[in-house]
Protein backbone atom coordinates (compact mmCIF):
# COMPACT_ATOMS: atom_id res chain seq x y z
CA UNK A 1 0.00 0.00 0.00
CA UNK A 2 1.38 3.18 -0.84
CA UNK A 3 0.46 6.12 1.20
CA UNK A 4 1.14 9.72 2.51
CA UNK A 5 1.95 10.08 6.21
CA UNK A 6 1.54 13.55 8.06
CA UNK A 7 4.17 13.52 10.37
CA UNK A 8 4.05 17.43 11.12
CA UNK A 9 1.32 20.44 10.17
CA UNK A 10 -1.30 18.46 10.85
CA UNK A 11 -3.74 20.41 13.56
CA UNK A 12 -1.09 23.38 13.36
CA UNK A 13 0.59 25.40 11.32
CA UNK A 14 3.87 24.42 11.46
CA UNK A 15 6.33 21.90 11.77
CA UNK A 16 5.51 20.38 7.79
CA UNK A 17 6.75 16.73 7.38
CA UNK A 18 4.87 14.64 5.36
CA UNK A 19 6.16 11.02 4.14
CA UNK A 20 5.53 9.27 1.06
CA UNK A 21 5.78 5.43 1.65
CA UNK A 22 5.85 3.35 -1.95
CA UNK A 23 5.68 -0.28 -0.22
CA UNK A 24 3.19 -2.07 -1.58
CA UNK A 25 4.06 -5.31 0.48
CA UNK A 26 1.75 -4.23 3.59
CA UNK A 27 4.69 -3.66 5.94
CA UNK A 28 6.08 0.19 4.79
CA UNK A 29 9.72 -1.01 4.70
CA UNK A 30 9.31 -2.50 0.83
CA UNK A 31 9.27 0.69 -1.31
CA UNK A 32 10.90 4.15 -0.88
CA UNK A 33 10.19 6.56 1.38
CA UNK A 34 10.67 10.45 1.26
CA UNK A 35 10.19 13.29 2.79
CA UNK A 36 8.43 16.46 1.50
CA UNK A 37 9.61 19.30 3.79
CA UNK A 38 11.23 18.95 7.48
CA UNK A 39 9.83 21.64 9.45
CA UNK A 40 10.33 22.33 13.32
CA UNK A 41 7.75 22.87 15.25
CA UNK A 42 6.99 26.11 16.88
CA UNK A 43 3.86 27.62 18.95
CA UNK A 44 2.12 25.92 21.81
CA UNK A 45 4.40 23.88 24.01
CA UNK A 46 3.20 20.45 23.21
CA UNK A 47 3.83 20.82 19.52
CA UNK A 48 7.38 22.30 20.34
CA UNK A 49 8.22 19.26 22.36
CA UNK A 50 7.77 17.11 19.10
CA UNK A 51 10.83 18.45 17.98
CA UNK A 52 12.62 16.16 20.45
CA UNK A 53 10.62 13.32 19.77
CA UNK A 54 11.88 11.00 17.45
CA UNK A 55 9.56 10.34 14.19
CA UNK A 56 7.91 7.03 13.28
CA UNK A 57 10.00 5.73 11.18
CA UNK A 58 14.11 6.13 11.68
CA UNK A 59 15.52 8.38 9.93
CA UNK A 60 17.90 6.52 8.51
CA UNK A 61 15.52 4.66 6.54
CA UNK A 62 14.17 7.73 4.37
CA UNK A 63 16.03 7.90 1.32
CA UNK A 64 15.36 11.41 0.37
CA UNK A 65 13.96 14.72 1.63
CA UNK A 66 12.19 17.23 -0.46
CA UNK A 67 12.19 20.63 0.21
CA UNK A 68 10.10 23.25 -0.61
CA UNK A 69 11.43 26.15 0.98
CA UNK A 70 13.73 27.87 3.43
CA UNK A 71 11.46 28.79 6.29
CA UNK A 72 12.27 27.18 9.24
CA UNK A 73 8.25 25.44 9.82
CA UNK A 74 9.28 23.57 6.52
CA UNK A 75 13.15 23.47 6.43
CA UNK A 76 14.34 23.59 10.22
CA UNK A 77 14.75 20.27 11.33
CA UNK A 78 16.77 18.59 8.71
CA UNK A 79 19.76 19.23 10.81
CA UNK A 80 18.62 16.95 13.99
CA UNK A 81 17.32 14.57 11.19
CA UNK A 82 20.58 14.32 9.99
CA UNK A 83 21.57 14.04 13.59
CA UNK A 84 19.23 11.21 14.32
CA UNK A 85 20.89 9.51 10.74
CA UNK A 86 19.57 10.42 7.66
CA UNK A 87 22.29 10.22 4.85
CA UNK A 88 20.29 11.17 2.01
CA UNK A 89 20.02 13.24 -0.53
CA UNK A 90 18.29 16.73 0.06
CA UNK A 91 16.60 18.53 -2.94
CA UNK A 92 15.24 22.05 -3.17
CA UNK A 93 15.88 25.01 -5.44
CA UNK A 94 19.25 26.83 -6.03
CA UNK A 95 17.67 29.91 -3.88
CA UNK A 96 16.24 27.31 -1.62
CA UNK A 97 19.19 26.23 -1.23
CA UNK A 98 21.56 29.43 -0.20
CA UNK A 99 19.20 30.46 1.92
CA UNK A 100 19.08 27.47 3.73
CA UNK A 101 22.66 27.76 4.15
CA UNK A 102 22.05 31.18 6.01
CA UNK A 103 18.86 30.25 7.74
CA UNK A 104 19.68 26.69 9.32
CA UNK A 105 23.55 28.07 11.13
CA UNK A 106 21.52 30.97 12.46
CA UNK A 107 18.94 28.38 14.13
CA UNK A 108 22.09 26.16 15.28
CA UNK A 109 23.38 29.30 16.76
CA UNK A 110 20.53 31.08 18.40
CA UNK A 111 19.34 27.88 19.74
CA UNK A 112 23.11 27.46 21.49
CA UNK A 113 22.65 31.06 22.42
CA UNK A 114 19.39 30.40 24.20
CA UNK A 115 20.81 27.28 25.77
CA UNK A 116 23.81 29.37 27.40
CA UNK A 117 21.69 32.32 28.36
CA UNK A 118 19.10 30.33 29.88
CA UNK A 119 21.83 27.87 31.90
CA UNK A 120 23.57 31.44 33.31
CA UNK A 121 20.45 32.86 34.83
CA UNK A 122 19.52 29.43 35.68
CA UNK A 123 15.83 29.73 34.87
CA UNK A 124 15.49 26.14 32.88
CA UNK A 125 13.54 23.12 34.11
CA UNK A 126 16.76 21.00 32.11
CA UNK A 127 19.95 20.84 33.73
CA UNK A 128 21.56 21.67 31.52
CA UNK A 129 19.68 23.36 28.91
CA UNK A 130 20.21 21.75 25.71
CA UNK A 131 20.31 23.13 21.90
CA UNK A 132 17.99 21.43 19.31
CA UNK A 133 20.92 21.24 17.58
CA UNK A 134 23.76 23.19 17.61
CA UNK A 135 25.73 25.88 14.90
CA UNK A 136 28.13 22.61 13.94
CA UNK A 137 25.82 20.09 12.94
CA UNK A 138 23.45 22.77 10.89
CA UNK A 139 26.25 23.47 9.33
CA UNK A 140 26.94 19.78 8.64
CA UNK A 141 23.46 18.76 7.34
CA UNK A 142 24.41 21.29 4.22
CA UNK A 143 26.69 18.56 2.56
CA UNK A 144 23.36 16.75 2.13
CA UNK A 145 21.88 19.15 -0.18
CA UNK A 146 21.36 18.88 -3.73
CA UNK A 147 20.40 21.29 -6.26
CA UNK A 148 17.01 20.61 -8.47
CA UNK A 149 15.79 23.55 -10.99
CA UNK A 150 12.29 24.69 -11.18
CA UNK A 151 10.81 22.47 -13.99
CA UNK A 152 13.67 19.54 -14.15
CA UNK A 153 12.10 16.11 -13.24
CA UNK A 154 14.07 14.07 -10.96
CA UNK A 155 14.24 10.02 -11.28
CA UNK A 156 14.40 8.49 -7.37
CA UNK A 157 13.44 4.99 -8.46
CA UNK A 158 11.60 2.99 -11.09
CA UNK A 159 7.88 3.60 -9.00
CA UNK A 160 8.66 7.74 -8.44
CA UNK A 161 9.68 11.13 -9.67
CA UNK A 162 9.26 14.21 -8.85
CA UNK A 163 9.99 18.22 -9.81
CA UNK A 164 9.48 21.51 -8.60
CA UNK A 165 7.10 24.56 -9.91
CA UNK A 166 6.61 28.03 -8.71
CA UNK A 167 4.74 28.75 -5.26
CA UNK A 168 5.64 32.34 -5.90
CA UNK A 169 5.66 32.45 -1.50
CA UNK A 170 9.40 33.31 -1.41
CA UNK A 171 12.65 33.22 -2.68
CA UNK A 172 12.84 29.71 -3.95
CA UNK A 173 9.84 28.57 -3.35
CA UNK A 174 8.54 25.37 -5.06
CA UNK A 175 5.41 23.23 -5.07
CA UNK A 176 6.77 19.51 -5.47
CA UNK A 177 4.56 17.84 -7.85
CA UNK A 178 5.49 13.99 -7.12
CA UNK A 179 4.70 11.29 -9.70
CA UNK A 180 3.54 7.69 -8.09
CA UNK A 181 3.80 4.53 -10.59
CA UNK A 182 0.89 1.96 -9.19
CA UNK A 183 0.60 -0.75 -11.31
CA UNK A 184 1.24 0.66 -14.73
CA UNK A 185 -0.53 3.71 -13.98
CA UNK A 186 1.10 7.38 -12.71
CA UNK A 187 -0.56 9.03 -9.36
CA UNK A 188 0.15 12.31 -9.30
CA UNK A 189 0.54 14.03 -6.00
CA UNK A 190 1.18 17.69 -5.55
CA UNK A 191 2.64 19.25 -2.17
CA UNK A 192 1.93 22.96 -1.80
CA UNK A 193 4.59 23.83 0.35
CA UNK A 194 3.45 27.64 1.65
CA UNK A 195 1.48 28.97 -1.73
CA UNK A 196 2.23 33.01 -2.87
CA UNK A 197 -0.06 35.51 -3.33
CA UNK A 198 -2.24 35.42 -6.17
CA UNK A 199 -2.81 39.34 -7.06
CA UNK A 200 -0.15 41.83 -8.26
CA UNK A 201 1.36 44.63 -6.27
CA UNK A 202 -1.07 46.91 -6.36
CA UNK A 203 -3.03 44.51 -3.92
CA UNK A 204 -0.10 42.65 -1.91
CA UNK A 205 2.50 45.57 -1.37
CA UNK A 206 5.75 44.79 -1.16
CA UNK A 207 5.38 41.43 -2.73
CA UNK A 208 8.77 40.40 -3.95
CA UNK A 209 8.44 37.47 -5.69
CA UNK A 210 6.34 37.80 -8.97
CA UNK A 211 2.85 37.50 -8.57
CA UNK A 212 0.85 34.01 -8.24
CA UNK A 213 2.01 30.44 -8.08
CA UNK A 214 1.96 28.32 -11.22
CA UNK A 215 -1.37 27.97 -12.88
CA UNK A 216 -2.88 25.15 -14.75
CA UNK A 217 -1.93 21.97 -12.35
CA UNK A 218 -3.06 18.18 -12.77
CA UNK A 219 -2.99 16.32 -9.12
CA UNK A 220 -4.71 13.28 -8.51
CA UNK A 221 -4.05 14.03 -4.76
CA UNK A 222 -3.66 17.70 -3.26
CA UNK A 223 -1.64 18.13 -0.29
CA UNK A 224 -2.39 21.98 0.35
CA UNK A 225 -1.61 24.59 2.90
CA UNK A 226 -4.49 26.45 4.68
CA UNK A 227 -2.87 28.95 6.99
CA UNK A 228 -4.94 31.67 6.13
CA UNK A 229 -7.97 29.27 5.53
CA UNK A 230 -10.30 31.89 7.50
CA UNK A 231 -9.67 35.50 6.52
CA UNK A 232 -8.75 37.42 4.51
CA UNK A 233 -6.06 39.80 3.81
CA UNK A 234 -7.11 43.42 3.82
CA UNK A 235 -7.26 45.39 0.21
CA UNK A 236 -5.48 48.59 1.23
CA UNK A 237 -2.04 50.06 0.99
CA UNK A 238 -0.32 49.32 3.93
CA UNK A 239 2.16 52.20 3.75
CA UNK A 240 0.24 55.16 4.71
CA UNK A 241 -0.69 53.37 8.21
CA UNK A 242 3.22 52.10 8.12
CA UNK A 243 4.30 55.83 8.08
CA UNK A 244 1.66 56.73 10.54
CA UNK A 245 2.91 54.63 13.04
CA UNK A 246 6.55 55.18 12.92
CA UNK A 247 6.04 59.17 12.56
CA UNK A 248 4.11 59.03 15.67
CA UNK A 249 6.34 56.64 17.43
CA UNK A 250 8.97 58.85 16.95
CA UNK A 251 7.80 61.86 17.93
CA UNK A 252 6.77 60.41 21.30
CA UNK A 253 10.25 60.14 21.69
CA UNK A 254 10.11 56.34 21.15
CA UNK A 255 11.56 53.30 18.92
CA UNK A 256 9.78 50.90 16.46
CA UNK A 257 10.24 47.19 17.11
CA UNK A 258 9.78 44.99 14.30
CA UNK A 259 9.58 40.73 14.63
CA UNK A 260 10.67 39.42 11.19
CA UNK A 261 11.39 36.72 9.28
CA UNK A 262 14.94 36.98 8.36
CA UNK A 263 14.57 35.28 4.68
CA UNK A 264 13.01 38.09 2.51
CA UNK A 265 10.86 39.47 5.05
CA UNK A 266 13.24 41.63 6.44
CA UNK A 267 14.76 42.80 3.07
CA UNK A 268 11.77 44.16 1.50
CA UNK A 269 10.35 45.51 4.76
CA UNK A 270 13.62 47.60 4.60
CA UNK A 271 13.21 48.32 1.21
CA UNK A 272 9.93 50.15 1.93
CA UNK A 273 11.75 52.07 4.61
CA UNK A 274 14.05 53.20 2.03
CA UNK A 275 11.46 54.75 -0.37
CA UNK A 276 9.75 56.19 2.73
CA UNK A 277 12.23 57.85 4.14
CA UNK A 278 13.23 59.13 0.43
CA UNK A 279 9.88 60.35 -0.06
CA UNK A 280 9.89 62.51 2.80
CA UNK A 281 6.91 60.39 4.38
CA UNK A 282 8.80 59.16 8.02
CA UNK A 283 11.55 60.32 9.28
CA UNK A 284 14.95 59.63 8.86
CA UNK A 285 15.95 57.72 12.13
CA UNK A 286 18.59 54.96 11.98
CA UNK A 287 17.37 51.44 10.99
CA UNK A 288 18.81 48.22 13.07
CA UNK A 289 18.59 44.85 11.39
CA UNK A 290 19.52 42.64 14.05
CA UNK A 291 20.52 38.91 13.04
CA UNK A 292 23.47 36.95 12.18
CA UNK A 293 22.23 36.34 9.05
CA UNK A 294 21.27 39.97 7.64
CA UNK A 295 24.36 40.42 5.50
CA UNK A 296 24.16 36.89 3.90
CA UNK A 297 20.60 37.17 3.75
CA UNK A 298 21.08 40.81 1.88
CA UNK A 299 23.54 39.73 -0.87
CA UNK A 300 21.51 36.01 -1.74
CA UNK A 301 18.19 38.42 -1.78
CA UNK A 302 20.28 40.54 -4.53
CA UNK A 303 21.80 37.41 -6.39
CA UNK A 304 18.54 35.95 -7.37
CA UNK A 305 16.74 38.34 -8.91
CA UNK A 306 15.33 36.16 -11.73
CA UNK A 307 12.68 35.07 -9.74
CA UNK A 308 11.84 39.04 -8.82
CA UNK A 309 8.37 41.30 -9.84
CA UNK A 310 9.15 44.30 -11.95
CA UNK A 311 8.81 46.54 -8.64
CA UNK A 312 11.55 44.51 -6.51
CA UNK A 313 13.30 44.82 -9.75
CA UNK A 314 13.11 48.60 -9.85
CA UNK A 315 13.76 49.14 -6.02
CA UNK A 316 16.81 47.02 -6.46
CA UNK A 317 18.11 49.25 -9.49
CA UNK A 318 17.37 52.28 -7.84
CA UNK A 319 18.77 52.06 -4.06
CA UNK A 320 21.37 49.11 -4.60
CA UNK A 321 22.41 47.09 -1.86
CA UNK A 322 20.89 48.00 1.65
CA UNK A 323 24.33 47.05 3.34
CA UNK A 324 25.43 50.40 1.75
CA UNK A 325 22.47 53.03 2.86
CA UNK A 326 23.94 55.29 5.36
CA UNK A 327 21.55 55.40 8.71
CA UNK A 328 21.28 51.48 8.24
CA UNK A 329 23.17 48.81 10.29
CA UNK A 330 23.36 45.10 10.31
CA UNK A 331 24.44 43.82 13.39
CA UNK A 332 26.12 40.53 13.02
CA UNK A 333 27.66 39.92 16.42
CA UNK A 334 26.26 39.86 20.13
CA UNK A 335 28.05 42.77 20.90
CA UNK A 336 26.22 44.69 17.87
CA UNK A 337 23.23 43.72 18.74
CA UNK A 338 24.16 44.85 22.71
CA UNK A 339 25.52 48.12 21.22
CA UNK A 340 21.24 48.65 19.75
CA UNK A 341 20.09 48.48 23.30
CA UNK A 342 22.48 51.23 24.28
CA UNK A 343 20.16 52.96 21.83
CA UNK A 344 18.24 55.80 23.87
CA UNK A 345 16.85 57.89 20.62
CA UNK A 346 14.33 57.03 18.23
CA UNK A 347 15.51 54.26 15.55
CA UNK A 348 13.57 51.15 14.26
CA UNK A 349 14.78 47.75 15.08
CA UNK A 350 14.05 44.98 12.62
CA UNK A 351 14.96 41.48 14.39
CA UNK A 352 13.82 37.78 14.39
CA UNK A 353 12.20 35.86 14.80
CA UNK A 354 9.20 36.91 13.25
CA UNK A 355 6.69 35.08 15.49
CA UNK A 356 9.34 36.30 18.76
CA UNK A 357 9.72 32.29 19.31
CA UNK A 358 13.59 32.66 20.56
CA UNK A 359 16.50 34.93 18.71
CA UNK A 360 17.59 38.31 19.93
CA UNK A 361 14.46 39.76 19.28
CA UNK A 362 13.14 39.03 22.75
CA UNK A 363 16.33 41.13 24.23
CA UNK A 364 15.18 43.97 22.32
CA UNK A 365 11.20 43.04 23.14
CA UNK A 366 12.01 42.79 26.55
CA UNK A 367 13.39 46.08 27.18
CA UNK A 368 10.94 47.96 25.21
CA UNK A 369 7.77 46.61 25.93
CA UNK A 370 7.09 48.16 29.23
CA UNK A 371 7.51 51.76 27.40
CA UNK A 372 4.44 53.74 26.38
CA UNK A 373 6.18 55.26 23.22
CA UNK A 374 7.30 52.42 21.68
CA UNK A 375 5.69 50.70 19.11
CA UNK A 376 5.96 46.84 18.26
CA UNK A 377 4.56 46.25 14.04
CA UNK A 378 3.91 42.62 13.30
CA UNK A 379 4.08 41.99 9.73
CA UNK A 380 3.91 38.34 9.45
CA UNK A 381 1.61 35.30 10.56
CA UNK A 382 1.67 34.59 14.57
CA UNK A 383 1.02 30.85 15.28
CA UNK A 384 -1.17 30.19 18.59
CA UNK A 385 0.88 29.21 21.75
CA UNK A 386 3.92 31.78 20.53
CA UNK A 387 4.90 35.40 22.16
CA UNK A 388 4.05 36.65 19.29
CA UNK A 389 0.36 35.59 19.41
CA UNK A 390 0.39 36.60 23.04
CA UNK A 391 1.91 40.25 22.32
CA UNK A 392 -0.42 40.59 19.23
CA UNK A 393 -3.74 39.17 20.53
CA UNK A 394 -3.56 42.32 23.38
CA UNK A 395 -1.98 40.61 26.46
CA UNK A 396 -1.17 42.61 29.32
CA UNK A 397 1.95 40.98 30.20
CA UNK A 398 4.35 37.96 28.54
CA UNK A 399 7.07 35.62 29.68
CA UNK A 400 10.48 36.47 28.24
CA UNK A 401 13.82 34.53 29.21
CA UNK A 402 11.71 33.08 32.71
CA UNK A 403 10.57 37.01 33.63
CA UNK A 404 6.82 38.44 33.15
CA UNK A 405 7.24 41.73 30.82
CA UNK A 406 4.15 44.14 31.15
CA UNK A 407 3.54 45.10 27.89
CA UNK A 408 2.50 49.17 27.77
CA UNK A 409 3.82 49.77 24.35
CA UNK A 410 2.03 50.55 21.33
CA UNK A 411 1.04 47.27 19.15
CA UNK A 412 0.40 47.12 15.40
CA UNK A 413 -0.11 44.64 12.88
CA UNK A 414 0.05 44.91 9.37
CA UNK A 415 -1.55 41.91 7.90
CA UNK A 416 -0.65 43.14 3.91
CA UNK A 417 2.51 41.78 4.38
CA UNK A 418 1.50 38.35 4.47
CA UNK A 419 3.15 35.91 1.79
CA UNK A 420 0.57 33.65 2.20
CA UNK A 421 -2.62 33.40 -0.27
CA UNK A 422 -6.01 33.73 1.73
CA UNK A 423 -9.34 32.19 0.35
CA UNK A 424 -10.48 34.31 -2.51
CA UNK A 425 -6.81 33.97 -3.67
CA UNK A 426 -6.49 30.06 -3.46
CA UNK A 427 -9.72 29.72 -5.05
CA UNK A 428 -8.41 31.51 -8.11
CA UNK A 429 -5.84 29.25 -8.44
CA UNK A 430 -7.33 26.06 -7.98
CA UNK A 431 -10.35 27.46 -10.73
CA UNK A 432 -6.88 26.99 -12.62
CA UNK A 433 -6.47 23.06 -12.55
CA UNK A 434 -6.63 20.95 -15.23
CA UNK A 435 -8.67 18.35 -13.48
CA UNK A 436 -10.20 17.92 -9.85
CA UNK A 437 -8.37 16.15 -7.50
CA UNK A 438 -9.75 12.62 -6.33
CA UNK A 439 -8.92 14.10 -2.76
CA UNK A 440 -7.47 17.06 -1.21
CA UNK A 441 -6.02 16.93 2.41
CA UNK A 442 -5.17 20.47 4.05
CA UNK A 443 -2.56 20.77 6.56
CA UNK A 444 -0.47 23.83 7.90
CA UNK A 445 -3.54 25.55 9.05
CA UNK A 446 -4.44 25.57 13.07
CA UNK A 447 -8.44 23.59 13.33
CA UNK A 448 -10.38 26.64 12.38
CA UNK A 449 -8.78 27.87 9.12
CA UNK A 450 -8.68 24.23 7.71
CA UNK A 451 -11.81 23.25 8.88
CA UNK A 452 -13.62 26.63 7.17
CA UNK A 453 -11.39 26.29 4.32
CA UNK A 454 -12.39 23.00 3.41
CA UNK A 455 -15.95 24.18 3.76
CA UNK A 456 -15.44 26.72 1.11
CA UNK A 457 -13.63 24.35 -1.62
CA UNK A 458 -15.99 21.77 -0.92
CA UNK A 459 -18.94 24.23 -1.56
CA UNK A 460 -17.37 26.45 -4.42
CA UNK A 461 -15.67 23.86 -5.98
CA UNK A 462 -17.51 20.40 -5.32
CA UNK A 463 -14.05 18.93 -4.47
CA UNK A 464 -13.59 15.99 -2.11
CA UNK A 465 -11.39 18.01 0.64
CA UNK A 466 -10.35 16.72 3.85
CA UNK A 467 -8.46 18.02 6.70
CA UNK A 468 -5.17 16.02 7.79
CA UNK A 469 -4.47 14.32 10.90
CA UNK A 470 -1.39 13.64 12.82
CA UNK A 471 0.32 10.68 11.70
CA UNK A 472 -2.48 10.15 9.69
CA UNK A 473 -1.91 7.63 7.00
CA UNK A 474 -3.33 8.58 3.19
CA UNK A 475 -3.94 5.62 0.95
CA UNK A 476 -2.46 6.40 -2.22
CA UNK A 477 -4.65 4.50 -4.91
Amino acid sequence: MAYIQFLGAAGTVTGSKHLINTSFDGDGRGGIQILVDCGMFQGQKPWRERNWQELPIPAKEIDAVILTHAHLDHCGWIPRLVKEGFRGPIYATPATIDLCGVVLPDSGHLQEEDAAFYNKIKKTKHDPALPLYTLAEAQNCLHYFQAVQFGETMQLSPEISFRFVHAAHILGSSMAEVTLNISGQARRMLFTGDIGRVRDANVAPGKVVHSGPQEGETADVLVMESTYGNRQHPKDDPRPALAKAISQTVQRGGSVVVPAFAVERTQKFIFMLKELMEAGQIPKVPVFCDSPMAIKAVEIFLKHTEEYSDETKRLIGQYGSPLTWPGFSFASTAQDSKKINDAHYPCIIISSSGMVTGGRILHHLALRLPEPKNTVIFIGFQAPGTRGFTIKGGAPEVKIFGDIVPIRAQITALEQFSDHADPPELLEWLRTFKNKPAVTYLVHGEPSASSQLRDLMTKELGWNVQVAQWLQKAEVN
